[in-house]
């Protein structure tokens, strides 16, 4: 399988490329590093999310997973940078339960491109995320999107239901 190390401000990263579409994003330095047309521009998009320059992401995902998983997963893509959602609002949107869409949410294989981490916990709680170094990746994840919306000219954008910023979330 082909993959691409890709460096960013919160560690290296690794995406990984099966039957034409980006399968997986891992932190650290992938085994094999095989630059594909694809890989590139996989890179690429990544390099400009990471300068500021892009909120979201043009390519090809086929993430491995469960039907309920995959619709999770095509939830988070409709969460614009520099906002967020709960748990519950999704699971609401989906008509399931949080618990399942926090279960998805951690089997998310191919994080930032696929945002996970624009998901939040009830009353705005930070909650977990398994990439990089747990919440505090997450929260500059969130932090850098909230500055690139800023940056834009574009008004603050609200986060979900928990107000402006990230003002009144912590690290539970």
């Amino acid at each position: 399988m082909p993959q691409l190390t890709c460096l960013t401000p919160i560690g290296e990263v690794t995406v990984s490329e099966e039957d034409g579409a980006i399968v997986a994003l891992d932190w650290g330095r992938g085994r094999d590093q095989d630059r594909t047309e694809l890989l590139g521009r996989a890179v690429g998009q990544l390099q400009d999310y990471f300068d500021g320059a892009r909120g979201g992401f043009d390519l090809p995902l086929a993430p491995h997973g469960t039907a309920f998983q995959r619709r999770v997963w095509g939830a988070l893509r409709a969460i614009p940078a520099g906002q967020t959602r709960s748990y519950g609002e999704l699971a609401r949107l989906l008509g399931s339960s949080a618990r399942a869409v926090g279960q998805a949410n951690g089997a998310n294989p191919i994080p930032i491109l696929i945002p996970c981490h624009r998901v939040l916990a009830a009353g705005g709680v930070l909650g977990g995320y398994s990439g990089g170094e747990g919440p505090t990746t997450k929260l500059w994840l969130l932090e850098h999107e909230r500055r690139m919306t800023d940056a834009a000219g574009q008004p603050q954008l609200a986060l979900g239901p928990f107000g402006p910023g990230l003002a009144g979330t912590n690290l539970r």
